[in-house]
């Protein structure tokens, strides 16, 4: 490749340039160093998982094998002058396999050492006893993390209280009636919930802390940990500062959240997560969202994002490497090594601001060695570069060998390298422009290898992936140059920061939407069985998809209509639907819908009414559910009590939909989640009001009638389950359906001889799950056609129980259970009366 001498006309620079690029382009890939980083990688990963003694053997039988190969290239090379050479072309390719095979080995045994002296560490000292003793302890040890809240999710009848939760290495340890003892071991430390919040989540990596608390084993053996830390209540004790480099990153963060405050909410929480990494502001909703589209790798800092600050400085990749490279360096007059050791700076500052996650890392180390190649003025093959860099992270940190994240950040690096410029000349080849070709080209190789290791921990695939990472790439570029002119201008100018953090909000808002509206659609995400079977299985399907398409490239009509199929089943348009499963059935009266281990039930009400009875645990399912029913107005919301499977999904019924009033037990219990019903509807404008047995309600050709909880000091035991409000309904068409909430047999028992009136029921929504507690009298008396269980897949309850389903098939009613079978409609009234199971 020459240069262009200083006389050469612009055209033929231009030439010149693009053949160069076409030179950078059509290089074969060098891949001799992938097998020596997949054989740490893969020895790594196995080491972690097995005792110290098999390690030991196998990184001896790795040492000996490789040195029984090198061996008679040794003793060539050591008696070379007094051997005459023959067949020396085949001997040399012979020398050369042994030699690689024994890179192989040396590398496995690498990998293996490392991994087995960190495991190691997690088995040394005081506080792995203390863990198997659950024993309490006084510790000194330095934060290593950056605090962060765990997720709020249901269990059971209740939420998991929220709690802060960080990396800590303890150094030292005081036992009650003991000495001091001296140490160096990795924990999690758990912070409960009742502890000052604010003062733990402000803490920095590198504070010493003094902390008190009770030790547990790791809930995983392969955990990076030797204990679970669950720390006293109280405020943190510190007993040493953070580093001065720690303060000045954090001082940098804050600045960057300060100047975000004043922007639009999914912006102010986006930013500082795009630029450095802070999820702190992201809640469930968008944090959902971003899963569902598969955008989840914006929130953690990765090669794009020291990518974009590096193309700034040198310019594009092609020509970074030459004097004529682009970018800012040779404008303000910065000679290759300058450039290098300019951008060595970013990337160190980089590291330490975003710390030093295995994305970031992965990030600098591909940054550094680009770097390198630019001081030494050549150019970079980057398959190698990212082969080195697996191996010496890996070898640096072996826990990275069982990281998902790292597997999945890894596997999109190589495919954009190796499988997406190909797919992109293809593109290219067939009419597509060349910059939507490139980023088309991206997003298909990097979901393509990605989704398979997804389904593996997920259990699902999203089907909305390759469209929205289109769109939000559209954006993530100028989301983050701004911001990091805010994150370096703010501890100057506070003014500055937040005009640069107001531009920056406009692509981050667009990335939000593009994830929230993206989550929204009916077919976003497509359950698919998890574990390495499930992966493997879409892995196999992927190849064939990709097979197909190859066939298919030159015929037009049948890769639109494949296009066309695929949108359908993403938009899932509620009549096509309804066409091709028949769910909802025309004229549908009741329907249960599936929201896993909860409920969540309405009553047709009218064109686009429905009356819903609980909201499920979870917003997403409950919101899906009613638009796949078009309830578009929901004049009452009844909330049978204040058990999380029956109020969390709150903000799903709520979302879009106009409510007339939210009605409730009696019974404020649990009180922190009375609380939390009251909050969100009291925020959407939605009275809450009280339910009164002896009420009757009509909607249109829809009546009801409330039978319990009673008037009075409380229910028979007084607890939540019992104080379920209980409705009688006559659906339009004259079908009676009885919904008991979860009650129990006492208030079941209670109930029937409150209500001797009582008689055979259409419809009966059985109570709390299925469970096996029931009263038989109740059941006898109302004698149900339909007895419709809500519940989860594979729940740990054992809901619905056998012994409830036989009792209620011998009573003659015909059981549905949304476990099984899906959301569950019933039409119709009398001999006409119907029940259709959706179906998984």
């Amino acid at each position: 490749m020459t240069r262009e001498e200083p006389g050469a006309s612009g055209g033929g620079r231009a030439a010149g340039e693009e053949n160069a690029r076409e030179a950078w382009r059509e290089e074969p890939a060098d891949l001799r160093l992938v097998p020596l980083a997949l054989a740490a990688w893969a020895a790594a990963a196995v080491a972690l998982g097995v005792a110290g003694w098999w390690v030991v053997a196998g990184v001896g039988l790795c040492l000996v094998a490789a040195t029984v190969l090198l061996a008679p290239t040794v003793l060539r090379w050591r008696f070379r002058g007094r051997v005459r050479e023959r067949g020396r072309d085949a001997g040399r390719g012979r020398r050369l396999r042994a030699t690689a095979w024994a890179g192989v080995l040396l590398c496995a045994a690498a990998g293996a050492a490392s991994a087995g002296l960190h495991a190691a560490d997690l088995r040394r000292g005081p506080v792995p006893v203390l863990a198997q003793e659950y024993g309490r302890a006084w510790v000194e040890a330095t934060v290593t993390s950056d605090p962060r809240l765990t997720r709020p999710r249901v269990s059971g009848q209740g939420m998991v209280p929220v709690s802060v939760v960080m990396d800590i290495e303890v150094v030292r340890v005081e036992r009650a009636g003991g000495g001091a003892v001296r140490t160096r071991t990795p924990v999690l430390l758990i912070v409960p919930p009742g502890a000052d919040r604010r003062a733990w989540l402000g803490l920095l990596p590198s504070t010493r802390l003094r902390i008190g608390g009770r030790f547990a084993p790791p809930r995983e053996p392969g955990d990076p940990f030797a204990a679970v830390l669950k720390a006293r209540s109280g405020p943190p004790r510190i007993v040493g500062a953070p580093s001065a480099l720690q303060r000045t990153a954090g001082g940098l963060r804050a600045g960057l959240r300060t100047a975000t405050d004043g922007l639009a909410p999914d912006a102010r929480a986006l930013l500082p997560g795009l630029v450095v990494g802070d999820t702190s502001r992201i809640g469930t909703e968008l944090r959902d969202a971003f899963e569902a589209t598969d955008l989840t790798h914006l929130l953690a800092v990765s090669g794009s994002n020291l990518s974009i600050v590096l193309l700034l400085l040198v310019g594009r990749p092609g020509r970074a490497a030459r004097a004529e490279r682009g970018g800012l360096a040779p404008r303000i007059g910065l000679s290759l090594r300058g450039t290098a050791l300019a951008g060595g700076g970013l990337t160190l500052a980089f590291v330490v601001v975003c710390r030093p996650e295995p994305s970031v890392l992965r990030a600098a180390a591909c940054g550094l060695v680009a770097l390198l190649a630019i001081a030494t003025g050549r150019r970079r093959s980057l398959v190698p570069a990212l082969a080195a860099v697996v191996l010496v992270l890996v070898l640096y940190d072996p826990w990275l060998a069982r990281s998902y994240g790292f597997l999945l950040s890894v596997l999109a690096t190589g495919a954009l390298l190796v499988v997406a410029p190909g797919w992109s000349e293809a593109l290219r080849l067939r009419g597509v422009p060349g910059r939507l070709a490139e980023a088309l080209a991206a997003a298909l190789a990097a979901q393509a290898v990605s989704a398979p290791v997804v389904v593996v921990f997920a259990g699902r695939t999203s089907l909305v992936a390759i469209p929205a990472n289109l769109f939000a790439e559209l954006a993530v570029a100028p989301a983050t140059v701004f911001g990091f002119v805010a994150l370096a201008v703010a501890p100057l100018w506070a003014a500055g920061a937040q005009g640069a953090a107001w531009v920056a909000g406009w692509p981050a808002g667009w990335i939000a939407g593009v994830a929230r509206a993206g989550a929204e659609l009916p077919g976003a995400e497509l359950a698919w069985p998890g574990g390495w079977w499930g992966g493997a299985a879409l892995a196999l399907v992927t190849v064939a998809v990709v097979a197909g398409v190859r066939r298919l490239r030159h015929r037009t009509w049948p890769v639109v209509g494949v296009v066309l199929l695929l949108v359908l089943v993403v938009a899932r348009p509620v009549p096509l639907v309804r066409w091709i499963s028949g769910w909802p059935p025309p004229g549908w009266v009741f329907a249960m819908c599936q929201v896993g281990q909860g409920d969540a039930t309405v009553l047709a009400a009218g064109e686009g009414a429905g009356v819903v009875v609980d909201a499920g645990p979870d917003p997403v399912a409950v919101d899906r559910c009613l638009r796949e029913l078009e309830v578009r107005s929901v004049p009452l919301l009844v909330l049978t009590h204040f058990h999380a499977d029956h109020v969390t999904g709150l903000p799903g019924v709520l979302k879009g939909r106009a409510v007339g009033a939210v009605q409730t037990t009696g019974l404020d219990e649990p009180p922190g989640q009375a609380g939390f019903v009251r909050r969100v509807a009291g925020e959407a404008g939605v009275p809450v009001v009280r339910a009164v047995a002896g009420e009757r309600r009509r909607i249109g050709a829809l009546e009801w009638r409330v039978l319990w909880p009673p008037a009075g000091p409380g229910p028979p035991d007084g607890g939540p389950n019992d104080a379920s409000v209980t409705l009688l309904v006559r659906a339009p068409g004259g079908a009676s359906l009885l919904l008991l909430g979860d009650l129990e047999p006492p208030a079941q028992r209670a109930l029937w001889r409150a209500h001797p009136e009582l008689g055979a029921v259409d419809v009966l929504k059985v109570a709390h799950h299925g469970s096996p507690h029931q009263d038989p009298g109740l059941t006898g008396a109302v004698r149900p056609r339909l007895a419709l269980v809500s519940a989860g897949r594979e729940n740990p309850y054992g809901h619905p129980s056998p012994r409830t389903l036989a009792a209620l098939r011998a009573g003659g009613a015909r059981v549905l259970r949304t476990d099984r079978d899906g959301a569950i409609a019933v039409a119709g009234a009398g001999e006409g009366l119907v029940a259709v199971a959706r179906g998984w």
